[in-house]
């Protein structure tokens, strides 16, 4: 296997918290999947988890080497937490299916937290295949 995609993004949480203190669930809602938001809003500093999660989506996106267009929607990359605690991507839809084009079969992500900023790193791993944009 080799690295066929990487992405990183930096958010501020302030930027995060405002959108949802002014538009709530409709940009929650919009954005990040149930479960997202039920682990996000059920923590500390939920704000913060929301930003990191936010990073991680457009992280994700950048390693797939596109944008939200060609059919990709914010909840096709959903932010999970295995027993560790440690994150990782679920992948579908339009994802998904970009994802399978690259010949990507596995995602590995990272977040951090720091001074009113989130970040996230995102590296593709496997296959190219031709004709992948």
């Amino acid at each position: 296997m080799r690295i066929v995609g990487t992405g990183i993004d930096l958010v501020e949480v302030a930027r995060i918290a405002e959108a949802i203190g002014r538009h709530g669930e409709r940009f929650t809602g919009r954005v990040f999947t149930a479960a997202e938001a039920a682990a996000c809003g059920g923590r500390g500093l939920p704000a913060q988890h929301f930003a990191g999660r936010f990073a991680v989506k457009e992280a994700v996106l950048k390693a797939l080497r596109t944008g939200w267009s060609s059919g990709v929607h914010w909840q096709d990359v959903e932010v999970q937490n295995e027993g560790s605690g440690a994150p990782h991507v679920v992948l579908s839809g339009g994802a998904e299916r970009r994802a399978k084009e690259m010949g990507i079969t596995r995602m590995h992500v990272s977040i951090s937290h720091a001074g009113g900023y989130a970040i996230a790193h995102a590296v593709a791993e496997g296959e190219y295949e031709a004709g992948a944009k």
